[in-house]
């Protein structure tokens, strides 16, 4: 994995300073994200989720996702008991609108009306949802208003002119029924909408909402995430803060950390440094089909490192320039004057302690990949067997109603391989216990440790 590179950061693009709105997930809290295709196949939650086990090594959380494609409000009314409240959560964050807001009629004569119809349509399934969340015992719950339709990016998919204002209306009124009931609210529509909008003035192209003006990629999800975790005070949380006067040979600022047996002996300066936290590691890779974009592409738009992602060494009272070692590790060469104003070691992926976060990004992404196989189990049960009044059968009449459908329904075919392995209960309780065996692993190795820390004069 290449060195992150640190962009101007345009703080404005954040739609303003935020003031922490969103509770911090707490110990042993099991939060689960409701929402569509955007949360069924997104990362978003699984980027959150890996700041927490980062940030919090020792915090055991749990996060979970109730996505399903295509659905709307009413879809996920529908599923509440069986695929949401059974998942037992402490938080619940609700989120829809993509799919209720319609589509390609927007471009016809009718558009305006047709929007009218949607948003009232999606107004009045959210009223038996809304019944149903006012009655949660013992969960909070945070209204999420979604990432954004963009209709300006010139792209080869046709706009839907309308679209994104439909939603923004939807937003609304789920900012309205969170005031009403004393819910939590965060919205990703409009500063997501205004990254669009300051990128599009140097590229046209320019789009978080990917190559179908609806699905982010990764970038995008690792916006939406950086916005949650805003929301939730964590700007100006660092991994650790270190400084040093060499001169003195002494510690000036150990901020969750702790140092000690600092040296300097001849041309090096020497010391033992232990973190509370590990950096946050920033995938390279253009992960997931016709992924055009990196999770690590997102700090191009966020300031996420300055804000959220700094572990910092700052050295003063040295002369010349210096190789830093990390545990023998050779991490690259600063001059007096750069390591006396502060490096970010966040930013070098070369670290030890960076390569333990990236085992830790690599399992979380493992532990994502078997959940969505879960996903595709749930698409069928609720988007299909629920209507045909075969959910949870999983018998050999489920399979023959499924089979009788396929030449007519993509999705059927797509998801009917997973589901003919996932209808048994042995093969889904393998997958629950491999989760599980991930997790364990994740908070296996996700503990910092002393590391020891060299400063040679070239």
């Amino acid at each position: 994995m290449k060195k992150i590179i640190l962009l101007s950061v345009l703080t404005v693009l954040t739609v303003g300073v935020f003031a922490q709105s969103l509770s911090k997930f707490k110990e042993r809290e099991r939060v689960v994200f409701l929402g569509n295709s955007i949360t069924d196949g997104g990362h978003y939650h699984s980027f959150i989720w890996l700041y927490y086990m980062t940030r919090f090594p020792d915090m055991e959380l749990r996060i979970m996702n109730a996505g399903i494609g295509g659905d709307t409000a009413y879809d996920m009314y529908k599923r509440l008991d069986g695929d949401v409240f059974s998942k037992g959560p402490t938080m619940l964050v609700v989120t829809f609108g993509m799919n209720d807001s319609g589509y390609m009629e927007y471009n016809s004569d009718k558009g305006k009306e047709f929007g009218e119809e949607k948003y009232k349509e999606c107004f009045n399934n959210y009223k038996l949802m809304e019944k149903r969340l006012a009655d949660l015992p013992n969960t909070k719950v945070v209204m999420l208003g979604g990432s954004p339709y963009d209709e300006y990016a010139k792209i080869s998919n046709t706009a839907l002119r309308g679209k994104n204002a439909v939603m923004q209306r939807i937003v609304d009124f789920q900012k309205q029924s969170a005031q009403q009931h004393g819910w939590e609210f965060i919205d990703f529509n409009k500063p997501m909408s205004a990254i669009n909008q300051k990128f599009r003035e140097k590229d046209s192209t320019f789009t978080l909402c990917g190559r179908d003006r609806i699905h982010p990629d990764n970038d995008g999800h690792m916006v939406m995430a950086y916005l949650f975790l805003k929301e939730q005070g964590f700007s100006g949380n660092k991994v650790a803060d270190v400084e040093i006067n060499a001169g003195r040979e002494q510690v000036v600022k150990a901020e969750n950390c702790v140092v000690t047996n600092l040296q300097k002996n001849g041309k090096a300066l020497t010391f033992d440094y232990l973190a509370n936290a590990l950096p946050y590691p920033l995938d390279t890779i253009n992960r997931g089909w016709e992924s055009q974009k990196s999770q690590s592409d997102a700090v191009k738009y966020v300031s996420f490192m300055d804000e959220m992602n700094q572990e910092l060494l700052k050295v003063s009272g040295l002369k010349g320039n210096y190789k830093l070692y990390i545990d023998d590790i050779e991490i690259g060469t600063w001059s007096a004057t750069n390591l006396a104003k502060g490096i970010n070691l966040a930013c070098e992926s070369k670290t030890p302690q960076y390569q333990q976060a990236m085992a830790v990004m690599h399992l979380n992404e493992y532990r994502w990949e078997i959940e969505r196989n879960f996903r595709d189990y749930a698409w069928v049960q609720f988007g299909f067997f629920q209507k045909k009044g075969l959910l949870f059968a999983n018998n050999r009449q489920a399979i023959e109603a499924m089979d009788k459908e396929i030449a007519n329904n993509i999705w059927l075919k797509i998801h009917r391989d997973n589901y003919s392995r996932m209808m048994h209960k042995s093969i889904r309780d393998a997958r629950e216990q491999e989760m599980e065996v991930l997790i364990y692993q994740i908070y296996n190795i996700n503990k910092p440790v002393v590391r020891k820390v060299k400063l040679t004069k070239i």
